[in-house]
């Protein structure tokens, strides 16, 4: 246990700072501060030396220089059971420093509210970083807070040991430190090398997580899982549970399926996802519950223990729908007091709130990553402009097809290649998924529309990728399918138009391709 006579205090972030000082000054620990902090400690009453005082040097050229002092990281870093260390020390008129109360310029925030590039720069912290590395480097001699998290866990322990912190708390605190500042430095580095445009990939990728939760296993029981959110977070990573059990790995990676479904829409949407495709999807201007009653009907046996995503919040109508079936998770921007009455019922299903004022969270547009053995692949979101469809068969879709061909497409981009999706009347009818031939998803997603007595004649096809062959053409139109949309691409292009013909159909080429492996 070592005492804490001295601490520096210097925060952007002034949450709870003033009791925290407060704690410490009764503690017996005497306060040197900076800038707007000692202003406002000031005002608290509480005794403080300001930092230009302590050095000797006035706080100078705009502020960048306030700490940067032998008389401060001397007192830091002098190691106090060696005799050298306390010799020049006392040489210097140099006092040791017990203590680091600081967090750093608000750097993520404000490139995150949109900013100039000089803006930017005088938000990169150096003392802060400076001092915080210094005391952590030394944290068996000082004691380093960068957290208001940790206040009152550090103030109830000094005060439960005479103003003494142990090692272990001051290692624990040391380590939180130089997390913050790799992130830090990584947040610094990811925006200037961005500043060349998202297409530039930065010859160093740097990326930091914070731990919001450990999980029970990953995929498998075998497995230990944790789930991190990235940098500032959004999305999914600060979605509220409401109700039910903790969430798994294989939830939490179906409720990001879902949620990226259902934002896809603008109408009131459903999808339902089960082990990260869709068993069904759907959208109805009469509001939430009919879109989930339709995108039940594409497959209900899927569904059982799925989860559903919804852009418009949960009412009770919706929860007694939901009633009905055993399911995994629902995930909404809301729901309201008689639909949480209703699902609670419920002991296990978890209900998760995301995004604000009744949406969904956009797309934040961050890179997709993918891991391999000995690195990473990293690739822009698939979130292109809408296609410019072309229409390469005689006959022109109708505005029916053309509305349903676009709800297809859009489903299309959310299911494991390969991929067929038929659609009719705002929902999926037959969804193929995930296999290595491209006719064996067109038969999957046929026999599937059959299995939930959907009739699939006068229904819409969207193909991920291009046809090989015209087979799945001709299969399509025995079906009674009556419009396709697709890459297009193939070298037999001309043979797979040439069937539509053939077959009265409409089909129309996008240019654009939604592998997803």
């Amino acid at each position: 246990m070592k005492k804490v006579r001295r601490a520096i205090v210097s925060v952007t972030d002034k949450s709870g700072i003033e009791d925290f000082v407060k704690r410490l000054e009764a503690a017996g620990v005497e306060i040197i501060s900076t800038g707007g902090t000692a202003e406002l400690l000031k005002k608290a009453g509480v005794d403080v030396i300001p930092i230009s005082a302590y050095t000797g040097f006035p706080e100078m050229l705009d502020g960048r220089v306030k700490t940067l002092h032998p008389k401060i990281h001397g007192g830091i870093l002098a190691m106090r059971d060696n005799p050298e260390h306390r010799r020049q020390m006392e040489s210097h008129d140099i006092l040791p420093i017990d203590m680091i109360v600081v967090n750093l310029y608000a750097f993520e925030e404000t490139v995150a509210g949109g900013c100039t590039l000089e803006e930017a720069i005088e938000n990169i912290d150096i003392g802060g970083p400076t001092m915080i590395r210094a005391a952590a480097k030394n944290f068996r001699d000082v004691a380093v807070v960068t957290d208001p998290a940790d206040y009152d866990a550090v103030m109830e322990e000094m005060e439960r040991n005479g103003g003494a912190l142990s090692e272990a708390t001051r290692f624990e605190l040391a380590k939180k430190v130089f997390s913050l500042t790799a992130r830090y430095d990584g947040a610094v580095s990811n925006y200037l090398t961005g500043l060349d445009g998202p297409a530039a990939f930065p010859s160093t990728l740097t990326m930091q997580f914070a731990k919001v939760q450990d999980l029970r296993y990953g995929e498998n029981p075998h497995q230990a899982a944790a789930f991190y959110r990235e940098g500032r977070g959004g999305g999914l990573a600060d979605a509220v549970q409401l109700h039910g059990k903790e969430l798994s790995f294989n939830n939490i990676l179906d409720l990001h399926s879902a949620m990226a479904l259902a934002s896809e829409f603008d109408a009131p949407a459903a999808a339902i996802i089960k082990h990260n495709n869709p068993c069904g999807a759907a959208c109805s201007e009469a509001g939430p519950a009919e879109a989930y009653r339709k995108a039940l009907e594409c497959d209900r046996s899927s569904a059982f223990g799925g989860i559903v995503a919804f852009n418009r919040p949960v009412t009770a109508d919706v929860a007694r729908e939901l009633s009905g079936i055993f399911l995994e998770a629902v995930i909404a921007p809301g729901f309201d007091d008689e639909a949480l009455d209703i699902l609670r019922k419920k002991k296990n299903i978890r209900l998760m709130a995301a995004g604000k004022g009744g949406r969904l969270p956009e797309p934040d547009g961050r890179l997709d990553i993918k891991r391999v053995s000995g690195g990473v692949l990293v690739q822009e979101p698939d979130r292109p402009e809408p296609p410019r469809l072309r229409t390469v068969t005689r006959r022109e879709p109708t505005a029916d097809e053309l509305e349903g061909l676009a709800f297809a497409w859009r489903v299309a981009k959310h299911v494991k290649s390969n991929v067929i999706v038929l659609a009719k009347d705002g929902r999926t009818v037959g969804i193929g998924a995930g296999q290595m031939s491209r006719i064996d998803s067109t038969k999957i997603a046929v026999m599937k529309a059959g299995d939930a007595g959907l009739d699939v004649r006068g229904s819409v096809l969207a193909s991920d990728a291009f046809f090989p062959f015209r087979d799945n053409v001709d299969l399509a139109a025995e079906n009674g399918v009556t419009a396709i949309i697709q890459p297009g691409g193939s070298i037999r292009d001309d043979e797979v138009i040439a069937a539509a013909d053939e077959h009265g159909m409409a089909m129309v080429f996008t240019g654009v391709r939604h592998f997803r492996h």
